[in-house]
């Protein structure tokens, strides 16, 4: 390792330390012709495929971008952030493993919905509103159940058939207007 100070090219290793679960190394190293003591870090270089984003552009992969999405899904969940951190790098493995160098977003984006779905239920609704486009709430509601929504029970019906019973159960509580409240005259004199 060339000396920042001199330049000079030898070297000797006071100590090494493994950082991050084995993924960084730290040397502490000193010049052996000006004696300068300096750190150098060793670490892998992950060869991550290309992502395809919807509208063609494509960019690297970054951990971060999945972590920041389902941070956001979990939001207010009761999702540890270790979870959290074991959920990206587990889907961060599986984009690296990757058979291609090309991987469309719409994959990764299934494959943090079947992670979520595993996870938390309402972090993957979240998640699944976020990502997917949907044309109409049936479309939604299929995606969650993984089958059709009936034709014969649609959500706008079962949401009307809600309010309508919501409806009869206030008709039947006494409202406070006719409800007789009995009031006793104040005494006229009070005992001595």
């Amino acid at each position: 390792m060339r000396c920042p100070a001199c330049g000079h090219d030898e070297d000797r290793v006071l100590d090494t330390r493994i950082q991050k679960q084995g993924e960084i190394i730290r040397r502490r190293r000193e010049c052996l012709k000006c004696r300068n003591r300096f750190t150098t870090q060793e670490s892998l270089v992950l060869n991550y495929p290309t992502v395809q984003k919807k509208d063609g552009t494509q960019e690297t992969f970054m951990k971060t971008k999945i972590a920041n999405g389902i941070q956001m899904a979990c939001q207010k969940r009761p999702v540890p952030m270790t979870q959290i951190d074991f959920l990206v790098e587990k889907i961060s493995q599986w984009v690296l493993e990757y058979p291609q160098k090309n991987i469309s977003s719409q994959t990764i984006g299934q494959v943090v919905m079947d992670e979520l779905k595993n996870v938390d239920d309402v972090a993957y609704v979240r998640f699944a509103s976020v990502y997917r486009t949907f044309k109409d709430i049936n479309e939604f509601v299929e995606t969650l159940h993984g089958q059709p929504v009936s034709k014969t029970l649609n959500i706008k019906q079962s949401i009307e058939k809600v309010f309508e019973n919501a409806r009869t159960e206030t008709e039947t509580v006494p409202s406070i207007q006719s409800a007789q409240v009995e009031r006793s005259s104040p005494p006229d004199s009070l005992p001595n």
